[in-house]
């Protein structure tokens, strides 16, 4: 439900369930769903609509569903983020002090993580750029621009916030045509500006083709209001990850700083002896001993 008292306007439901044992496979199956994996599900995203919303906040939470892959979208007028398993939320609202806000949003564990409250000071819809569209499931290419995103503390989390919520579905491998998506996110004089682009491939002359960008929409220019960091040991928390995953150190290896990769073995003590070497007939073993008689007579 929605607190209008919480200075964000959102906020969870925290409520003490008692365990109980499930009574069939199908609820048992809905559980084990449920728990913590090694390899975790595909991250949805809430779109949520506040009370007061302006048309402006209408149109850009319709837009936003584009850049996303469709089936990991859920859009709700309320909170209902266990029932629906959904880690990233994206809630509207509009009022006098703060006209047009966005506010994204992470979960962890179901409690919220962080949170970033964005002002729209100038949006062009999807609907206004009359031109062709990228398919619904594209993969984006995420482009940061801008020194502030290495360097401002909340900005780091900003692009990080970005990330998980625009990269879509984790997939194996994507093929050569389908990069034809780009958002272009800047960071300028306290201002963050998304941009969504085109790629097309044009003829150059020789075999590698001219690369052009298209502007697609929707565009926003950002201003950040509010902030809501989660704390370094919660956050440290929320990217652990399983020692499975994890990759072992090898002994023996190191590399160098050119990145070459260089390896020590260890061999056991080896008879010269027993060395195979090329078979020669002036290198063969006599079965005997020559006779002495046989010496003389050849002498």
């Amino acid at each position: 439900m929605l607190n209008t008292h919480h200075p964000y306007c959102v906020c969870v439901c925290v409520c003490v369930c008692v365990y109980r044992r499930p009574k069939s496979q199908r609820s048992k199956r809905f559980l084990e769903g449920r728990a913590p994996k090694i390899a975790e599900n595909v991250k949805n995203a809430m779109i949520m609509k506040g009370g007061n919303t302006s048309e402006t906040i209408t149109n850009a939470l319709k837009d936003l569903p584009p850049t996303l892959t469709r089936p990991s979208l859920l859009c709700f007028q309320e909170f209902f983020s266990k029932k629906t398993d959904c880690s990233l939320f994206v809630f509207g609202s509009h009022n006098k002090k703060r006209p047009n806000n966005l506010i994204f949003g992470r979960l962890f564990d179901f409690h919220v993580l962080d949170m970033m409250e964005l002002g729209i000071e100038k949006y062009t819809g999807l609907m206004d750029f009359k031109n062709s569209k990228c398919p619904e499931g594209t993969k984006p290419m995420l482009v940061f621009a801008g020194d502030a995103f290495d360097v401002d503390h909340e900005l780091r989390r900003l692009k990080s916030l970005f990330i998980d919520f625009f990269r879509g579905m984790a997939v194996p491998a994507v093929r050569l045509a389908g990069l034809e998506h780009i958002l272009h996110i800047t960071a300028l004089e306290d201002k963050i500006y998304l941009r969504s682009y085109r790629s097309l491939l044009k003829k150059s002359g020789c075999r590698t083709p001219r690369i052009e960008l298209e502007e697609i929409g929707p565009a926003f220019d950002f201003v950040v209001r509010r902030t809501h960091m989660a704390s370094e040991d919660l956050y440290k928390t929320a990217h652990r990850q399983p020692k499975v995953l994890k990759a072992g150190k090898k002994k023996n290896i190191s590399h160098d700083v050119f990145g070459t990769k260089f390896g020590r073995l260890h061999m056991q003590k080896q008879d010269l002896g027993k060395l195979q070497t090329r078979k020669m007939k002036g290198l063969r073993k006599r079965r005997g001993p020559v006779p002495a008689e046989a010496s003389s007579t050849q002498s």
